[in-house]
């Protein structure tokens, strides 16, 4: 009887377990890869890089030598801080990089597009972006608001290439300073939300990314206002955040360089679109290899090795950080180390003034 009791239950919670695993949503569903294939995570990069792409909200008052710890295991030289805001904030965040590691961060100026058209606005802002360029940020970082969020005076939705911002890019082409530049969101956030949506997974989880025409207007007509924007400002370089949303059209945004010469691209938070194709990605960064900036975007160290990986391995089949961003494994672009030299550190040298090049090898 006791036997027969054991093998009732055996077979109860077999049946258990069987039920659990066909239940299972694509959400949990994440399978272990049973592949056996040659390759390692790289946790520190092959050169010294340059992050133009971090933010670090808390600059004025932190601990900076934490952060140095992570970047030097890492081998990140540089941190871009693109939250730096204006006026005394900025000035802090400054003061205490100046006071502790001047070398080994850089921040830029934000601007509150809000309001433009109301009297006074323009001037106002421009002299105070150049004010802060005097205080030492070595560039502008645009967020994605301007263009989807921001409001003019009127209550209407502010344009990116409205002409009242036309002196705000003037100024940093005079002062010879990029801006770094996010527009929009990846346009599978506008697309219908249904078994063709790739970015079906994250805009289950994060449902407050889906975007519509209405909401806040078309993904074509925001992409199109900031190329506008480069076209008419020829002598202002700009960096165009993650990839401008096309790297998962390289051949698209290989004909958009070509166009505008003084837009270049970061990859902060698209690398998983790249190591899905890495033979076309190779080929893309050899070919614009002067164009091309190391960004990750947030900082969370831990999630660094998959860029590294990414750019400087042949490894095949190997996972992403993060499966709502990406559910298809990751393949290595193998770049050549002249191309990752100009990825990691050197476009960014000649791009953002005032970096310290002892950081680098010759």
């Amino acid at each position: 009887m006791q036997h027969t009791l054991k093998v009732s239950l055996f077979f109860t919670l077999l049946g258990v377990g069987i039920g659990i695993a066909q239940d299972l949503t694509f959400e949990e569903y994440n399978p272990i890869s049973t592949l056996v294939i040659p390759g390692k995570i790289i946790k520190k990069a092959k050169f010294p890089f340059i992050d133009v792409h971090g933010h670090q909200y808390r600059m004025a008052t932190q601990d900076l030598s934490e952060l140095i710890v992570a970047m030097d295991t890492l081998n990140e030289a540089i941190m871009v801080n693109l939250s730096g805001r204006s006026g005394e904030n900025l000035t802090n965040a400054l003061k205490n990089v100046e006071d502790h590691y001047p070398n080994r961060f850089v921040v830029f100026a934000n601007i509150d597009f809000e309001g433009v058209g109301s009297e006074g606005w323009t001037e106002k802002t421009v002299n105070q972006f150049e004010q802060d360029i005097k205080s030492g940020a070595r560039g502008l970082k645009v967020y994605k608001s301007l263009g989807m969020y921001n409001k003019d005076s009127d209550g209407n939705r502010l344009a990116i290439d409205d002409p009242r911002l036309d002196p705000i890019w003037d100024k940093c082409a005079e002062l010879n300073v990029p801006v770094l530049i996010h527009s929009a969101d990846p346009k599978s956030f506008w697309d219908d939300f249904d078994i063709d949506n790739e970015r079906w997974l994250e805009l289950k989880t994060h449902p407050r990314r889906k975007r519509s025409d209405s909401d806040p207007a078309p993904w074509e007509q925001i992409i199109e206002e900031q190329h506008r924007m480069f076209k008419k400002h020829p002598k202002t370089t700009f960096i165009n955040a993650h990839m401008g949303w096309y790297a998962n059209d390289l051949g698209k945004l290989g004909k958009l360089l070509d166009e505008m010469p003084n837009m270049n691209v970061g990859i902060g938070a698209i690398i998983a679109e790249l190591g899905r194709q890495p033979r076309f990605a190779k080929d893309f960064f050899i070919k614009y290899q002067d164009r091309i900036l190391f960004g990750k975007d947030s900082w969370v160290p831990e999630e660094f090795p998959t860029y590294f990986r990414v750019l400087e391995s042949a490894d095949e089949y190997f996972p992403y950080h993060k499966k709502y961003h990406a559910f298809w494994p990751m393949y290595g672009l193998d770049l050549p180390d002249e191309v990752l030299k100009k990825v990691y550190y050197k476009n960014a040298l000649r791009i953002v003034p005032g970096l310290d090049k002892s950081l680098f090898p010759n």
